[in-house]
């Protein structure tokens, strides 16, 4: 005999079989950023502002880059996509931390939907990982071999690797996915973070999760010190080769476009780290750590590729006196 029984709020269903229940979480709810109550409004309007920039930002590259033929070039190729996937990236989880800063179940998400809030949000960072490791490659071989830039870059090529990132980025997202909510949620369904990620739902689970961790650590850990070495390894020969540039000018450009690189793959690879080498821990800061490359990352990234790139700049001022942001246009 089977009985359903429904919780408030639907936060589980109760099936009763021969005498024994057993509950099943249908909602979760999401404990979001922990704050006192009287910094509501303020962290409302800084996460706000965080996300408008974020859109702006990276639209605005996205806009120039399609616009501006000066910028048809691999390096601006493969920032148009970061661009496109920072702006989902802040999508999946901005809005759902606004919505949990006043409203009073703002934190409850269904089932389905926290499953789809984690594969979106792992297919979007795990292709930016990815990606972040092709772009050393690509500054790579332009500083390296200038001459063969072109042949070894071409749209072919380019386009071969961005799908690459995408599709392993999916494979993996699915994997995670699949492997977390196939596992039974029967007891708490709070989720100590502001985002439905697996290390803190796992802790939900009414049964062994080792399998799981493994997995994040091999699948999330392993892979992103394997990028984070390769975009290390790219960078020391980078160095190198810029040392040995004859002018002043010449390694003064090399440096400053490398130097935006780099800043924006410390700020996401090493929060990534710091979280999913440690896929059982149960500390509280994890979350706060993961602000910085769910929320910071993806607004400084068209920050610092604007404001640290020249050629971006010119094609601004191009289109300005164009006339492509005028309200008349």
């Amino acid at each position: 005999r089977i009985t359903l029984l429904s919780s408030p709020l639907g936060k589980k269903f109760t099936v009763e079989m021969e005498g024994k229940n057993q509950s099943f979480v249908t909602t979760f709810i999401l404990m979001g950023i922990p704050h006192p109550p009287e910094l509501e409004t303020a962290l409302f309007g800084i996460f706000l502002v965080v996300y408008a920039l974020t859109l702006v930002g990276n639209l605005l590259i996205l806009l120039v880059i399609k616009v501006d033929s000066h910028l048809r070039t691999p390096m601006y190729y493969f920032l148009a996509n970061l661009s496109f996937i920072d702006t989902w990236f802040s999508t999946v989880t901005v809005p759902k931390i606004l919505m949990g800063l006043f409203s009073t179940d703002g934190g409850a998400i269904s089932f389905h939907s926290c499953a789809a809030q984690l594969y979106f949000f792992h297919i979007l960072g795990g292709t930016e990982c990815f990606l972040y490791t092709v772009m050393s490659y690509d500054r790579y071989v332009a500083i390296t071999f200038p001459l063969r830039y072109a042949t070894m870059m071409s749209g072919k090529t380019c386009a071969l690797l961005a799908g690459g990132t995408w599709l392993t980025g999916g494979l993996l997202a699915a994997l995670q996915t699949i492997l977390t909510f196939r596992l039974p949620y029967c007891g708490p369904n709070q989720i100590q973070h502001y985002l439905c990620d697996a290390p803190p739902i796992l802790k939900l689970a009414c049964t062994d999760t080792s399998v799981n961790e493994m997995v994040i650590f091999v699948n999330i850990g392993v892979l992103t010190i394997g990028c984070f070495f390769l975009i290390f390894l790219s960078y020391v020969s980078i160095i190198r080769a810029i040392l040995k540039i004859s002018t002043a000018e010449g390694r003064y450009k090399a440096f400053q476009t490398c130097a935006s690189h780099c800043i924006v793959v410390l700020c996401f690879f090493g929060p990534c780290l710091f979280i999913y080498l440690r896929p059982g821990s149960k500390d509280a800061v994890d979350g706060i750590v993961a602000i910085f490359y769910t929320v910071l990352t993806p607004m400084l990234n068209p920050l610092v590729y604007t404001l640290r790139n020249k050629e971006v700049k010119t094609a601004l001022l191009r289109l300005q006196k164009r006339g492509v942001f005028s309200k008349g246009k």
